[in-house]
């Protein structure tokens, strides 16, 4: 301390003077820096639709969501825990692509869990087991999946499958069976040209060509 003292009592004033307006100039144009905007993805209480929005700033955030949604800002909050960002200095340490959810007035945040679900129960009394379960589960992603009627799709599957075997072996029989009475035919053919010869030889002692 005493060090820095006595080099600051050797400098001239002047020369004291300008290294002061430097360092504020310097802390001035640090402050001033224009913040770098970052990618957050902003989504409804319902989930139902989910935007890709950049900022810089809190209020900037707020005014395009109020474009894009269609609706006037009331709270936004992270989507995963529902803490409500609620002052530029907290909005500065949201990591970038961030989810965030905007609630309007008498909308409230929650959990991510199951958020939609609809069942389509099978009105067939042997079908009781069968069922259509479509369900939209919601993370970093949205991911649906449906269940449909497996058992009747087996039983279909089932069906189909020995009417072809049926199908095939019925036509192996026809052409087991054409090919058999064409046998009988040409035999029966070969027959009646032999009694037609030894008719003819017989009784007009004549052959036939």
């Amino acid at each position: 301390m005493d060090y820095a003292s006595k080099c600051i009592a050797v400098l001239p004033l002047p020369s004291l003077s300008k290294c002061v307006t430097a360092s504020a100039s310097v802390t001035q144009l640090l402050s001033v820096r224009p913040l770098r905007s970052k990618p957050f993805r902003v989504t409804n209480a319902e989930r139902s639709l989910k935007k890709g929005l950049t900022a810089h700033a809190l209020e900037d955030l707020r005014h395009k969501v109020i474009t894009v949604f269609r609706r006037t800002v009331l709270v936004l909050v992270l989507e995963e825990d529902g803490t409500e960002i609620d002052s530029e200095d907290f909005f500065q340490t949201v990591p970038e692509n961030s989810v965030l959810m905007v609630l309007d007035k008498g909308e409230k945040w929650t959990p991510l869990s199951l958020n939609t679900e609809r069942s389509t129960l099978s009105t067939s009394p042997e079908c009781d087991q069968d069922r259509t379960d479509v369900a939209t589960l919601y993370g970093a992603y949205s991911v649906s999946y449906e269940v449909r009627c497996y058992a009747a799709k087996k039983l279909l599957k089932e069906a189909l499958r020995w009417t072809v075997f049926s199908m095939q072996a019925t036509g192996h029989i026809l052409l087991g069976s054409s090919c058999y009475i064409e046998h009988l035919l040409k035999q029966d053919y070969y027959c009646f040209l032999i009694l037609a010869y030894y008719i003819k030889k017989r009784y007009l002692g004549k052959t036939i060509i």
